[in-house]
């Protein structure tokens, strides 16, 4: 296949077959190059070269009483991370304030546990408020399993955008988790495009999971309407049940990132949890594909810090795209 010609075709809006995507992830690490330009032909044509940077906070640590394989935070881990209760409205404003210090586009909030109680919404709502009277930025938050209702009262105090990763295809998911459904994960992401709110859905890759599967999930989020797609890549965590698996590759990480960008073409993609440890010195490549990063770490782990990625960004001829504010 002439892969940058290819790309140039879903650039101008051709849509990419499950048989073109399949393709993509076969092909061989002597065509990387290539496919990373036929990605970058669909990411320059709707986001050119700027970056999305956003900051995640993680507002509470562990306890989920689900028991998703790779997660350190769920109940069923014995991932030495640090634990705690719902944060302070205070702590979390505050976060969005060194948010919008490091230039972050996006501020988001996450909460672990299966969805949130009545006082937890509550203090989230909250929170929200204040954020966009104090300190503005774009605000997403993650707090689980939600109902249209709670979606729509998050878009009523502000709240721009709601996380929920479908993490892998439906076939593959009953591997990964017993307590919830790949259908309950829809449910959700279908519950915020119906309450008016930016939907980030995204997944999570080298589980043990088939090529096919990779695909499966990029055409489900292209099926959900995700507006932000995070793609993160496994790096096992000590006491969690995917401890003992090895990191995908660095050029397999890649290939997943160019796919899922020719298949969802004008959506946000960013690369995501994992990234410095699967990617390594192949990290600049990451943004042909992706428009968007995370800085300043993860939720349990932290990354390679906000100032290397400023100079990721400019070393490969990229620019952080600037604040704006609703």
């Amino acid at each position: 296949m002439n892969w940058i010609e290819w790309g140039k075709t879903i650039a101008g809006g051709a849509i990419c077959t499950p048989e073109q995507a399949l393709a993509v992830l076969q092909s061989a690490d002597d065509e990387l190059l290539e496919v990373m330009q036929a990605a970058f032909e669909v990411r320059r044509r709707y986001f050119g070269r700027g970056v999305v940077l956003q900051v995640l906070r993680n507002a509470k640590s562990g306890q989920c009483s689900e028991d998703c394989a790779f997660c350190s935070q769920s109940a069923h881990s014995t991932a030495p991370i640090v634990r705690y209760p719902l944060q302070a409205v205070d702590d979390i404003v505050q976060g969005a304030r060194e948010a919008r210090t490091l230039g972050a586009l996006r501020y988001c909030v996450v909460l672990s546990g299966r969805s949130p109680a009545d006082a937890t919404l509550d203090a989230i709502c909250e929170a929200a408020q204040r954020i966009k009277r104090e300190a503005p930025i774009q605000l997403c938050t993650s707090l689980g399993l939600i109902t249209r209702a709670q979606a729509e009262r998050l878009k009523a105090v502000g709240v721009d955008r709601f996380n929920h990763n479908l993490e892998t295809s439906a076939r593959f998911f009953p591997s990964i988790c017993q307590t919830h459904t790949h259908a309950d994960r829809v449910a959700t992401a279908t519950a915020v495009k119906q309450a008016g709110l930016e939907l980030c859905c995204g997944g999570l890759f080298g589980m043990g999971e088939t090529l096919e599967d990779r695909v499966d999930l990029a055409l489900a989020l292209r099926t959900v309407g995700a507006d932000s797609i995070p793609l993160n890549f496994l790096d096992p965590r000590p006491g969690t049940r995917l401890e003992g698996r090895e990191r995908i590759r660095p050029m397999e990480a890649l290939r997943v990132l160019a796919m899922v960008r020719l298949v969802n073409p004008d959506r946000e993609i960013r690369a995501a949890g994992g990234r410095e440890a699967c990617l390594g010195p192949l990290q600049a490549l990451a943004l042909y594909a992706a428009n968007s990063l995370f800085t300043n770490g993860y939720l349990t782990t932290d990354g390679q810090g906000h100032a290397a990625d400023l100079k990721l960004i400019e070393s490969a001829g990229f620019y952080v795209a600037g604040l704006t504010v609703g």
